[in-house]
């Protein structure tokens, strides 16, 4: 699993050329699932970014979590993050889990992150979408299962 996290001062997901979800200050996440993902996975995922001290604080450090700063979440699905270019010159997403075992996962962990205690907003699994922030820091986060876990 791979979540690019965005900590944004605002954003939204257009869907059909009108708003679908919008958050004010949190984070943005890019969520992508690869084949060897489980519930366990997005558990521990879910878990790690809501405890995560990525916020910046009074005295200017990165020292806040999610929570403390009363932040709200927009999570996207994202499969072009398991996109490989290693070999010619169109990506392979051969790593990237499909269809409905994915969107069962990317809902789960939407799930656990609710469970974390987090408001939650997302788009739809499959979509186009048009996701517009801005990215305050700009401070931007990759939380990789391979390396974390």
């Amino acid at each position: 699993m791979r979540v690019i996290a965005q900590v944004s001062k605002s954003a939204c997901v257009e869907i059909n050329q009108s708003v679908h979800a919008r958050i004010d200050y949190g984070l943005t996440l890019l969520v992508g699932l690869n084949n060897d993902d489980n519930r366990d996975i997005c558990h521990k995922m879910a878990h790690k970014i809501a405890t995560s001290r990525i916020f910046i604080d009074e005295n200017h450090k990165i020292n806040l979590a999610i929570k403390d700063v009363g932040g709200e979440i927009l999570s996207i699905s994202q499969f072009t993050l398991y996109g490989s270019l290693k070999e010619g010159r169109r990506p392979s997403f051969s790593d990237a889990k499909k269809g409905r075992e994915a969107e069962e996962l990317y809902l789960y962990f939407n799930q656990c992150l609710k469970e974390e205690g987090l408001l939650v907003k997302d788009g739809i699994f499959g979509a186009e979408m048009n996701v517009k922030l801005i990215n305050q820091g700009p401070l931007t986060f990759i939380f990789d299962s391979k390396e974390l876990f």
